[in-house]
């Protein structure tokens, strides 16, 4: 096994070197740690792999991103229902709630 000798010592000047990644972070992004399941993981990358690369991370980002809009649009179409139905109720006067004479009987009783 061939020795290698260790480096000599160099003179390097620091004073005008800055603390910090050498590639800054994109804007609106944030590092952090976090446990995901094994089949998550895999999952992501195996997609990451058959696509001929990528990032994993950005694909869980994206189908992050995606069902946050997917509950926003959820909750949109049923505000709007609502508001649509809302004066058929009052016409046929339902309400969501029952009646306080009926409220803690059983329907039986």
């Amino acid at each position: 096994m061939k020795k290698t000798a260790a480096e000599s010592y160099r003179d390097i000047d620091f004073t005008n070197a800055k603390r910090g990644p050498v590639v800054p972070p994109e804007p609106g992004k944030t590092k952090i740690s976090i446990r995901l399941d094994n089949r998550v993981l895999d999952y992501f990358r195996n997609m990451v792999e058959k696509a001929g690369g990528g990032n994993y991370q950005t694909l869980i980002n994206d189908a992050l991103m995606e069902h946050i809009q997917q509950q926003s649009m959820l909750e949109a179409v049923r505000q709007a229902v609502r508001e649509e139905l809302q004066p058929v109720v009052e016409q046929v006067g339902l309400t969501n709630k029952r009646s306080t004479r009926t409220r803690g009987k059983s329907r039986a009783g």
